[in-house]
């Protein structure tokens, strides 16, 4: 498992370049998307 400090340097990184501008296709976009999803719901239920 790895640790929170990780995951949320993977989710900030992945945050980042969905933001960029070389990430317009929007197949991408949406890939990026429902992952940045299921890591920020990872790192809800480690809170909870």
């Amino acid at each position: 498992m790895r640790d929170e400090s990780e995951i949320r340097e993977q989710y900030e990184f992945l945050r980042d370049q969905l933001e960029s501008e070389e990430m317009s296709h929007e197949g991408v976009r949406q890939m990026f998307t429902y992952y940045r999803r299921a890591l920020g719901w990872v790192l809800e239920e480690e809170h909870m």
